[in-house]
């Protein structure tokens, strides 16, 4: 279930704590891809917080809002570029974008696997996609005063296999948000130093955004008749025990 695009409006504009998520979050991607020069960079889901910085030195920068989602015009005071679209079926054309950003779309998606497909396609070669979702396994996916306590939370594993199966090449994986999702003004004062301490030692605490960078695999792999996607139990299914000798 998609949010409605007034609540993430209102969360990352009007929200200190949205506020202060967008900028830790759009710093990263922006530290991801520093130079989008004559590239085609697109944002799916609700990543038109994300896109800002590349509208100075893009050839192109398109914002889509699905449908059930609903559209706003952005950037505030510039000529729009978002554009609503159905979930699968975006108006874009084949293998043109270079750098995409979903946000807000994979996890509520009601039809992950034909999203993936249609990220696949968009993509050119060589092109990269950034796969923002809810860390299972961090408090924001737990609580419901943020859009990533809503849709389905991924572990590392999980998404990288979901994405492995759609033809991408996971890169590298980060976690991001490690202050607890909360407006008291402790949490919001601390916020940066719960930062620093998460990224430099992750195992202590758990993000609650995980971003995952993958490459478009081109060609794609022959995929065998009947063959099946890996169910995502398969990450919670026990282990066989080797019985002994």
């Amino acid at each position: 279930m998609h949010l409605d695009v007034r609540d993430l409006r209102n969360f990352y504009y009007r929200n200190a704590l949205g506020r202060a998520a967008q900028k830790i979050i759009r710093d990263e991607v922006r530290a991801t891809w520093p130079d989008t020069h004559g590239h085609t960079v697109v944002g799916y889901g609700f990543a038109a917080p994300l896109l800002r910085p590349f509208l100075g030195d893009s050839r192109r920068v398109v914002a889509l809002m699905p449908g059930p989602q609903g559209v706003i015009p952005w950037p505030a005071g510039l000529p729009n570029v978002s554009v609503l679209c159905d979930e699968t079926q975006w108006p874009l054309e084949t293998g043109h974008v270079d750098r995409l950003v979903v946000m807000h779309g994979l996890e509520t998606s009601e039809d992950a696997s034909a999203l993936l497909d249609e990220c696949y396609r968009v993509l050119g070669p060589g092109g990269e996609a950034l796969f923002i979702v809810p860390n299972r396994t961090g408090l924001w996916a737990r609580s419901d005063r943020t859009p990533f306590g809503y849709g389905r939370p991924y572990s590392a594993s999980q998404l990288e296999n979901l994405l492995s199966w759609h033809d991408f090449l996971p890169e590298d994986h980060i976690s991001l948000l490690y202050q607890p999702p909360s407006t008291r003004r402790f949490w919001m004062k601390t916020g940066p130093f719960w930062e620093r301490i998460g990224r430099a030692v992750p195992a202590i605490m758990a993000g609650g955004v995980m971003v995952v960078r993958a490459k478009k695999r081109y060609p794609p792999r022959p995929r065998g008749v009947g063959e099946r996607a890996p169910s995502p139990m398969g990450a919670l299914a026990p282990k066989p025990v080797a019985k002994p000798a």
